[in-house]
């Protein structure tokens, strides 16, 4: 049984967690950001697949699996990359 101070503190930890997606999503063009927000939820709606994204941007569903494959992809480098300087700076103080 969830008590209501649960909810809440799921709902602080949800927002946190997009919030540092959000940093990431920012590098993605347009088409990207649809596919990586409808794929996984991001706007607080239901996760989609590939299918439904393919039929609302009018294309194809392997194609919606190349922009996500590509979108991932970016946002990890740019993650990895964060994590890296980080890393620099730590180690410099």
């Amino acid at each position: 049984m969830k008590f209501e101070n649960e909810d809440v503190i799921d709902t602080i930890q949800l927002n946190m967690v997009l919030e540092k997606v959000k940093k990431y999503i920012d590098i993605l063009d347009g088409r990207e950001k649809e596919v990586i927000v409808g794929r996984f939820g991001l706007d607080l709606k239901k996760e989609k697949t590939q299918r439904e994204i393919a039929k609302e941007l009018g294309i194809s569903r392997s194609y919606v699996s190349r922009i996500e494959k590509r979108a991932l992809m970016k946002m990890f480098h740019e993650f990895y990359r964060a994590e890296k300087e980080k890393l620099k700076k730590t180690k410099r103080k």
